[in-house]
This record gives C-alpha cells, sequence and structure tokens, in this order.
C-alpha cells in the first residue's frame, strides 16, 4: 500500500517497491513451518545449555502487549525454557496493560523484574521533545526498555534476550519516520529539560558494547520463526491466561497510544498503521482490499487520553496548539550516535550476524543517512489529512 511519498522508497520496473523485497529477504533468511520450528528448537537447547545453573536462562521484555505476552506463553509452554519477564514501567501504563502482564504472570508463574521510572523525569523528558519539535516523541521508552533488558541480563548472568516483534505482522519503521540512541536522547534533554537524567536508564554506547560485543549478549526474535497470527494468540491468550485485548496495536501505553492515534497522524500525516497492514498484506494474512478498506478510515483517538497528556504535562490548549504547530526539527539538529553507527557498519554487520543486535537495527543506522525528514502538515499549508482509498489506490 505504499506510494512514492513513503520515506527512501523505490520501484522496479515491474512497480515492485523496496520494502516488498526485504520483506522478501527476511522471508528467505527467517524460514517458518517444518524448518523454523526445527531451528527454534535447536535454538531452545542451546539456551537452555547455556542456563544450566541458573535462576533463568532467557529474558523476555513484557509490555502487557498481545506479542510480548504471546512471547512469554511461546518461551515457558513451548519451548521449555525458564523466562524471567522483564517491564520497564515509564508510568504510563494503562490498567490493562498493568492488568495483562500480572494475570499473565500468574498463570504461567513467571518472575518479574522491574525498572521504575521517576514519573517527573520522564514527563520532563516528554515536554523536552514536545518542545523541540522532533517527531521522535516516544524514542525514550524503547531505549530504556532495551537498557533495563541489559541490566536484567547482567544481574542475573542471562545470556539471551527475547523480543516480540514480527516482520511479517508489523513490518518495519523506516529510517525517514523516527530516530532513536542515546546520545540524541541527552543532547535534547540538555538543551530544553529542566532537570538532569537521574533514574532513566539511557544506552549508552560503552554499555552497548559491553553487553554486546564482550559480554555478548543475544537478541532473538522468535516469532520471525513461527507462522506467528496475532487473532489466535489473542485468542489463546484470553482463553489460558485471562489476557484481555486493548483495542490496538501501540495502544497498552496511554503515551505510545497518544503518538500513534494523534500526534503523528495530526502534526506529520503520518498513518503508522500503513506498516501493519502493508506487512500482514505481504504476509499473506491480509488483502490488499481489506487493508485499503481498513487504513481509509480515519484514525480514531481517545479524547481522554489527550486530556491527560495536556493535564499531566502541564500544557493548556492553547499551549500545546503552539507545541503541535513549531517549526520542525530531526535528530540531525542535535548530537546524536548515527554518524558513529556509520562507521561502525562493519562491526555491527558481524554483530547481526551472531544475533548480537536485530538486522533491523543494522540495516537502519547503520546505512549512511539520506537526508529523508518528516515535514509537518503546518509547512505544507494543509490541515488534518486522513488518508484515502484513492491516494492509496
Amino acid at each position: 500500500m505504499y506510494d512514492d511519498s513513503f520515506p527512501l522508497i523505490t520501484f522496479d520496473q515491474n512497480g515492485v517497491c523496496n520494502y516488498c523485497k526485504t520483506h522478501d529477504t527476511l522471508d528467505s533468511e527467517y524460514p517458518i513451518g517444518a524448518e523454523g520450528e526445527k531451528h527454534l528448537h535447536a535454538l531452545a537447547k542451546e539456551i537452555r545449555r547455556e542456563g544450566r545453573g541458573k535462576k533463568y536462562d532467557v529474558i523476555v521484555g513484557v509490555s502487557g502487549g498481545c506479542d510480548s505476552s504471546y512471547m512469554l506463553y511461546l518461551a515457558k509452554e513451548v519451548l521449555g525454557l525458564r523466562p524471567l519477564a522483564v517491564h520497564f514501567d515509564n508510568t504510563w501504563n494503562s490498567t490493562v496493560a498493568t492488568e495483562n502482564i500480572h494475570n499473565v504472570l500468574k498463570a504461567l508463574d513467571i518472575d518479574l523484574y522491574t525498572y521504575v521510572v521517576d514519573n517527573r523525569e520522564y514527563d520532563d523528558i516528554y515536554r523536552s521533545f514536545l518542545g523541540a519539535g522532533v517527531p521522535d516523541l516516544d524514542s525514550q521508552t524503547d531505549i530504556a526498555l532495551a537498557t533495563t533488558l541489559y541490566m536484567a541480563c547482567e544481574k542475573y548472568g542471562v545470556k539471551y534476550q527475547f523480543e516480540g516483534h514480527s516482520f511479517r505482522t508489523e513490518g518495519i519503521s523506516p529510517l525517514g519516520w523516527l530516530y532513536m540512541d542515546a546520545k540524541y536522547i541527552q543532547s535534547l534533554q540538555k538543551e530544553f529539560g529542566t532537570c538532569e537524567l537521574k533514574t532513566f536508564p539511557n544506552l549508552w554506547m560503552k554499555d552497548f558494547l559491553r553487553w554486546t560485543a564482550v559480554r555478548r549478549i543475544k537478541k532473538i526474535r522468535p516469532l520471525y520463526y513461527v507462522d506467528y497470527r496475532k487473532n489466535d494468540a489473542m485468542k489463546l491468550l484470553t482463553d489460558k491466561l485471562n489476557w484481555e485485548w486493548y483495542g490496538g496495536h501501540h495502544l497498552e501505553n496511554r503515551f505510545t497510544a497518544f503518538v500513534h492515534t494523534y500526534f503523528l497522524p495530526v502534526r506529520y500525516g503520518v498513518d503508522t498503521r500503513l506498516l501493519g497492514y502493508s506487512a500482514l498484506i505481504r504476509s499473506g494474512q491480509m488483502t490488499r482490499k481489506e487493508g485499503v478498506g481498513l487504513v481509509s478510515r480515519p484514525r480514531e483517538y481517545d479524547p481522554e487520553v489527550l486530556n491527560l497528556i495536556k493535564k499531566r504535562l502541564g500544557y493548556s490548549d492553547i499551549e500545546f496548539d503552539k507545541l503541535m504547530n513549531l517549526p520542525s526539527k530531526t535528530y540531525r539538529d542535535f548530537s546524536t550516535y548515527k554518524e558513529t553507527f556509520e562507521r561502525m557498519r562493519w562491526l555491527f554487520w558481524i554483530m547481526y550476524k551472531l544475533n548480537l543486535v536485530p538486522k533491523s537495527f543494522y540495516m537502519k543506522y547503520t546505512t549512511k543517512d539520506p537526508g529523508t525528514t518528516l515535514v509537518p502538515l503546518a509547512e505544507r499549508g494543509g490541515g488534518i489529512q486522513p488518508v484515502t482509498v484513492e491516494a492509496i489506490q
């Protein structure tokens, strides 16, 4: 469903885009069916061997969402592993997500390691990103979760992490939309923040290399090797683990829900549903007609969540509207690790081959910056422009 407005997109003479080709490459590299099952069970055997004498042999990040909850079930009930659930609490969880974590862990008898950030400090980071006029509004959560997972691995001597991402159901967000790294967060917070980051678990390069290149902690995405059907997973979780659906992808966290349902569509005209629906079409789980019909519906947001954002971050309606219409900036306006990632491309290629970093990281962050930038709708002379069936067709 992508057109030529999608970041970094190219088409061959047959009209096939590079994102479809990337999907096909990943599909070949990470097979499902009997071959994928064989690989996954061999990997589980290796993990159990590495975990001998330890209380846990794999770390699984949890959010209360479908993917991470299913990962716990897969790790323990299917692969016979001893997982430790790890949660980064940015203090914006929905009630449903919190209850899901509790219910799933209780049903599976799995321990939980939680890192809770100071809420005033974290809210100040959000205010900094809003005040800077950048699109990467929730990148801190992904960085902090990654750090928390490494911290848990180090504390318990675990060498493996499971991540719940599936390119067949989620796709891969293009670099031209969002960016994240520790140096970027610190640089932006130093310029726009009002407090020092004391509890925020930032992922500094020295720590990242110590955990990956030295300690050899591996990141595994098991869903790459299974025919993962989210509707089937949700039914299993609901029937067996007292899990509850929260209404949509990324909606288990209230601030993340705001970013995907309001901030990105309203400020930039970006509809992240395109990623998931296009991935489902490529993997044969949805027809293109169905995808076009779903994405043509206006993106709905929860007014209560929007009001919570304004109230908790201390903005009046007028102040918030000014933030939504600020001149645009990007990570290029701040100090980042991007050029370092590019210079170390050779190292990250080796690390990707050794399962120390995901292939998506290698593909996006070590490729030379093409200069693609999200332009706010206000700077394009328009208001909110929902995607239409005609535009996609």
